[in-house]
């Protein structure tokens, strides 16, 4: 009986060693973690309805959006009274963006533009259906990351760190 025991153990271990795997994660040429477009739908499974019009294979089709992490953190007592915010920021690499966080049970939605003659400074404005609205002023330092202030309507204020 042990034997057989034994050998049970064994033959639910191997499986399990077997089919473990570790994780392989891509790295951009700055050594960060890539982000990869999103949304991404691999052309041959695109359609008009769900993805516009298809590239050709081999050829691009302009820079694609990235996600970026937003996180807001308090500089006045106003703001230290709901502590760090965090949202996302759609870069759709144009000079525009989509902004999105929630604020004290509320979704704030916006849009981010950047400022004509100085393409990395930009502003950013979200608004909620409760009323509740925010400005941001911003400076990207790369595609991926950038930083800058932001006021709610509740007279809170915010350092916006963006990026990974």
């Amino acid at each position: 009986m042990l034997a057989t025991t034994k050998r049970l153990a064994f033959a639910m271990a191997v499986p399990t060693v077997a089919l473990t795997g570790c994780y392989v994660v891509p790295v951009a040429p700055d050594g960060t973690a890539a982000i990869y477009p999103y949304p991404y739908l691999p052309p041959q499974y695109a359609t008009a309805a769900n993805a516009g019009p298809v590239p050709p294979r081999g050829t691009s089709g302009g820079p694609m959006p990235a996600v970026l992490q937003a996180r807001l953190y308090p500089t006045n007592d106003i703001a230290a009274q709901t502590g760090m915010i965090t949202g996302t920021v759609t870069n759709m690499m144009t000079g525009k963006g989509q902004f999105q966080m929630e604020y004290k049970g509320e979704l704030l939605a916006g849009e981010a533009t950047r400022v004509s003659g100085d393409e990395r400074r930009g502003v950013a404005n979200a608004y909620g259906p409760r009323g509740t609205y925010m400005s941001c002023d911003y400076k990207m330092t790369s595609p991926y990351q950038g930083a800058g202030k932001c006021t709610m309507s509740t007279g809170a204020q915010y350092e916006v760190h963006l990026g990974t």
